[in-house]
């Protein structure tokens, strides 16, 4: 995986030839038509060019339309954005997952995703011991290629994905996953897993950089956290994303702040130190403050 700077925005080149941001915009939560174009309108001024949604968000259909105004607004086509979506657990297995990435088409107003990926290793309503997970998710695969090959996805990926569901898709893919989404912060360092992707070139992408969005964040509250930020004049959540990004990390902080939708964005002209990114790494106490896939076969 190659990082390079385009213009002023700091890219991925991901092993299926596509050019990607480095970091963007989370959209979980984020729905209501005035909500969605108030923070695209934001996230665009301050520079943004990656978004990442999902069916599951139920907030494409707004951002479709909001985009449909805010490009032009902005100068921009469509080429010049990054729009990724995901498959819903209950739309997994062959046929189904083709049909609902082309519901995703439809709602986002777009002619192809620059990435769709699968969700969550699991199919909604199975327990998480049933051998049909495996089943469903290589069919979800099969379709996922064949958009691939059509052009309607330009990258294929997973999220929520751990080793082994990795190494099984591996062994029965043509096309390799160019991503995995995953939860990723100093209280969860996935260091096994970040490794495995490096090694087979699989683009490591975070979510809740920042925790949670409730009033008892753990991570933005943590004692060390705010001690480096002090000490580097930066807030807690440039700390959190800047530690991601220093390890080619990509990065989806969420707000609907304009402040902070821009103060998540200023975290490319400052480093930290190893000592510093040592301190933030040892805080690690393998806490989900998502969802945690171990147990899906």
């Amino acid at each position: 995986m190659t990082v390079l700077k385009m213009n002023t925005i700091k890219c991925v080149h991901l092993s299926s030839g596509v050019t990607m941001p480095l970091f963007g915009l989370g959209t979980f939560k984020i729905r209501g038509q005035d909500t969605v174009h108030q923070v695209l309108d934001a996230a665009l001024a301050a520079g943004y060019r990656s978004f990442d949604t999902a069916s599951v968000y139920r907030n494409e259909e707004d951002i479709g339309k909001s985009m449909q105004t805010l490009l032009p607004k902005y100068g921009l086509c469509r080429q010049e954005i990054f729009i990724t979506s995901k498959l819903a657990p209950k739309d997994q297995g062959q046929g189904a997952c083709r049909e609902a990435c082309l519901q995703s088409l439809s709602r986002l107003q777009c002619s192809y995703l620059d990435l769709f990926l699968i969700h969550w290793p699991g199919t909604h309503k199975l327990r998480p011991e049933d051998p049909h997970h495996k089943e469903n998710r290589l069919g979800s695969w099969a379709d996922m290629e064949q958009l691939h090959e059509e052009g309607k996805v330009k990258s294929i990926g997973v999220s929520n994905f751990l080793q082994h569901h990795l190494e099984e898709l591996m062994k029965a893919c043509s096309v390799k996953p160019a991503v995995l989404q995953i939860e990723f912060h100093p209280h969860l360092v996935q260091r096994d897993l970040l490794q495995w992707c490096q090694q087979h070139d699989v683009h490591f992408q975070a979510y809740s950089s920042l925790g949670t969005s409730n009033q008892d964040n753990k991570l933005l509250t943590d004692a060390t956290v705010q001690d480096v930020a002090n000490r580097v004049n930066r807030t807690p959540a440039q700390v959190l994303l800047r530690w991601a990004v220093q390890q080619g990390v990509g990065i989806l902080p969420k707000s609907t702040n304009p402040n902070h939708i821009k103060e998540n964005s200023d975290i490319f002209d400052f480093e930290l130190g190893d000592q510093i990114m040592q301190e933030l790494t040892t805080l690690s106490r393998d806490t989900h403050y998502c969802w945690d896939p171990s147990a899906v076969v």
